[in-house]
C-alpha cells in the first residue's frame, strides 16, 4: 500500500492536522520539511519516469513514513524511559505498518480480528499471526493491501465515532 495513503488514513482516523503530523515525526527524531507534509495530502501526484520508460506516481518517502509510525507509537503510548529507541525500519512494508499500528493502538489479536470483521473482512488467528512473524520464519506471510485497507477502515470507524 502506498505510504501517502497510509498516512492520510491515520491522520483522518485521529483527526490530525499537518502541524500535528510534523510533531509526531519529531517525536521519532525526524524533522520533516513542509513540502514533505504537503505531499501527503496533495491531489496532484508527481509522475516519475523509470529507466525502463514506465511511469509511476511519486510516493511519500519511506523515511518519513517510518518516522511517522515510530512517532505515532510514542504519541499514543508515551516514550519508554531508559531504553534506546529502536532503529527505523526502511523500507516500510505493509507488515511493518500492521505491526506499528498494533503497538500504537494497543491492539490484541482478538481486537484486530473484530475490527476486520466489523468492516466485512474475515481472517483466522493463525493467518493473522503469520503476518507478525519475521520474514525468515517459515510461516511468515506478507500482508496484502486489501487487509491493510480494511484494518485502517476499521480503525477509522472505531476512533472517528
Amino acid at each position: 500500500m502506498r505510504n501517502d495513503d497510509v498516512l492520510q488514513s491515520i491522520s483522518y482516523t485521529l483527526n490530525l492536522s499537518k502541524p500535528e503530523i510534523a510533531e509526531i515525526c519529531k517525536l521519532a527524531g525526524y524533522e520533516p520539511e513542509r513540502s514533505e507534509i504537503e505531499e501527503i495530502f496533495s491531489d496532484e501526484k508527481q509522475v516519475i519516469t523509470k529507466i525502463d520508460g514506465s511511469k509511476v506516481e511519486k510516493d511519500v518517502s519511506h523515511e518519513l513514513a517510518a518516522h511517522f509510525l515510530d512517532g505515532l507509537i510514542i504519541h499514543k503510548r508515551g516514550r519508554q524511559e531508559g531504553k534506546k529507541p529502536r532503529p527505523v525500519e526502511i523500507p516500510v512494508t505493509n507488515n511493518t505498518v500492521l505491526k506499528k499500528l498494533r503497538v500504537a493502538f494497543k491492539l490484541r489479536e482478538e481486537e484486530i480480528i473484530t475490527l476486520l470483521e466489523s468492516v466485512g473482512f474475515s481472517i483466522s488467528g493463525s493467518e493473522l499471526s503469520a503476518l507478525f512473524r519475521s520474514e525468515d520464519h517459515r510461516n511468515y506471510r506478507p500482508c496484502g493491501d486489501q487487509l491493510l485497507r480494511y484494518l485502517l477502515k476499521g480503525l477509522a470507524q472505531k476512533y472517528r465515532e
